[in-house]
């Protein structure tokens, strides 16, 4: 994201365009969900477009191993039952993985006004990759668990499509967070609200909606200097000590805590706890994942690296990763070789999640997928929104 080597040097940093956290691969490079590659603004050609238009190698290495640890840790939920250590390991890890994809994707949403070329990308790299992938997954399962009964909902997210639906709308009310005086506290507001509403209902997964936006809306009232702070080297140094602070912590409540206030998608009251408890675990969820997603941000690179180009692909590694966990769940691969909940068996599941995500976000992937990932489709929109939108 960023371009400073090391220590103290605080090279400026960029004003941040449209990028996406997940992915764009167009030729335009104008779509993206997990991805920015974006065309020049106000109708500029790539020849004579500003420098501030090209990619930013912190951003990309930052959302490549975001969307490593994600599919790790959706590894590691079959396979983590009965070790306190790997289910420790496992909070820690959900504690920031998706705030910190939330968090950028906030950022890189700061220029969205609802142009219509703005649009036209929300439309083709967002809810059309939704659409696809929800299909594909319910089918997925109806086919490979023989469950006919298995519904095909656009409006009940299955699996890990729920992040696509809730980019859609955090995306769509990003002008109205921009309006406001205190969208923070208000975004905070909400989200401890929604926790204390258990009849909000699986529509669109709105509850976990809620309870995400807080870091969506961060994102949105960050600027560049922020980001240049956890670039420091006493940050990265304090990162350590947060860290190991924050592993000890995890271990000691690995067998106190349910792990679906990780999820955000159940209201207090599912857990049996008081009401006041909502509130509270909300606010010391986000400023936790705050802290973790800042700890994790400073040691990032920030030069380019081997996987700084596979930064542009997590759309396709996010999507894609699911299908092979639930192949694993679905061929009862983890059931059937109980060796693999033992350590030896958790570093192998690691290393195999780690390598398959790599490789799904690799370009011959992106350009196989770029029909259905970010697809051109000048033929769905007017001439005056897929021509003089970017003019505009």
């Amino acid at each position: 994201m960023f371009h400073a080597p090391h220590g103290n040097s605080r090279a400026p940093l960029p004003q941040a365009r449209e990028q996406e956290p997940v992915p764009t691969t167009s030729k335009s490079a104008t779509s993206a969900t997990l991805t920015p590659a974006e065309k020049p603004a106000n109708g500029t050609t790539a020849r004579t477009a500003p420098k501030s238009t090209a990619r930013d190698a912190y951003f990309d290495n930052a959302k490549y191993l975001a969307i490593v640890l994600v599919a790790v840790a959706h590894a590691w939920e079959p396979v983590m039952e009965g070790s306190r250590a790997s289910k420790a390991l496992y909070m820690l890890v959900y504690t920031f993985h998706m705030p910190a994809f939330i968090l950028i994707s906030g950022y890189f949403s700061r220029s969205y006004t609802g142009r219509p070329d703005q649009l036209r990308r929300m439309l083709t790299g967002i809810a059309l990759p939704y659409v696809v992938f929800e299909v594909v997954y319910s089918l997925f399962r109806r086919y490979a668990q023989d469950a006919p009964e298995q519904p095909i909902s656009l409006l009940d997210p299955f699996y890990l499509t729920w992040f696509l639906a809730a980019l859609f709308i955090w995306r769509l009310t990003t002008p109205l967070w921009r309006l406001i005086r205190w969208p923070l506290p208000v975004a905070l507001a909400l989200a401890s609200l929604a926790a204390l509403t258990p009849n909000i209902g699986a529509d669109l997964n709105l509850q976990r909606v809620l309870q995400f936006l807080p870091f969506f809306v961060l994102g949105l009232v960050l600027k560049p200097e922020h980001f240049q702070l956890v670039r420091r080297r006493e940050v990265r140094l304090l990162a350590l000590p947060l860290f190991a602070g924050a592993a000890v912590f995890a271990y000691w409540a690995a067998p106190r805590m349910d792990l679906g206030w990780f999820y955000r998608s159940s209201s207090t009251q599912d857990f049996g706890v008081p009401w006041w408890s909502g509130i509270v675990m909300t606010l010391a969820f986000f400023g936790c994942g705050v802290l973790l997603t800042a700890g994790f941000l400073a040691w990032v690179p920030r030069k380019r690296t081997w996987f700084t180009v596979l930064g542009a692909g997590t759309i396709c590694g996010y999507l894609l990763h699911g299908l092979l966990i639930k192949a694993a769940d679905y061929g009862h691969v983890f059931t059937a070789n109980e060796w693999l909940s033992t350590p030896g068996g958790e570093i192998v599941v690691t290393v195999v999640a780690a390598t398959a995500v790599t490789l799904m976000c690799t370009p011959p992937v992106r350009r196989a997928l770029r029909v259905v990932t970010e697809p051109e489709m000048a033929w769905a929109f007017r001439r005056d929104v897929t021509e003089l939108g970017p003019k505009r």
